[in-house]
């Protein structure tokens, strides 16, 4: 739905550019993202590739994750209408799991995590159970699990941003106009 969400829930996305190749890497020169952001996302990795494995200690340089990364590195960058500013990097080869970073009001160091999807995850055999689940209590209830509103979300943002990495450039993306308000209630996976 267009408008503005309530304090706290979703406000919709403005746009989405997406880079690829070396693209990627003179952004993170330009300091199109906070590199302590970076840093904060690799610390939590389990499978960090290491440029060096006498150092498995320590980050690896910027002048060393093009050697590292295995296939050419794609960013996607999205501006929230309520002015949030997010990137995703796929980085293939230099890590194998899922983590991401954020920076708090009121918090001076980032926040990390890892999503943990399971041993040796690659979308698990079980991966698909979450969503049993949930297609069980909405035939049961007869309520949707989650606002409907984030699924058109969430599937508006991947299609806009394979747009912007085929078309090479800066999408707006008003029909991305979006915005919904969450329940008290997790979605924290469940099987």
């Amino acid at each position: 739905m267009p408008g503005r969400a309530a304090p706290g829930g979703e406000t919709g996305v403005v746009s989405v550019n997406a880079l690829r190749g070396d693209a990627v890497w003179q952004a993170m020169d330009d300091g199109a993202w906070d590199p302590a952001l970076f840093e904060a996302c690799l610390c939590r990795s389990f499978s960090l590739k290491p440029a060096d494995e006498s150092r498995r200690h320590t980050y690896p340089r910027r002048n060393e994750l093009p050697e590292l990364v295995e296939r050419p590195p794609v960013a996607y960058q999205i501006e929230y209408a309520d002015g949030l500013r997010g990137t995703m990097l796929l980085l293939p080869g230099l890590v194998q799991d899922i983590t991401a970073a954020a920076r708090l009001r009121n918090h001076q160091e980032p926040l990390s995590l890892l999503f943990y999807l399971g041993s040796g995850h690659h979308m698990q055999p079980n991966f698909f159970n979450p969503m049993c689940h949930h297609i069980e209590n909405l035939v049961v209830d007869g309520r949707v699990p989650y606002p409907i509103e984030r699924t058109l979300l969430t599937t508006g943002l991947s299609i806009a941003g394979v747009q912007s990495l085929w078309q090479e450039k800066k999408l707006d993306t008003p029909h991305l106009d979006i915005s919904y308000q969450v329940r008290d209630a997790s979605t924290f996976r469940r099987a």
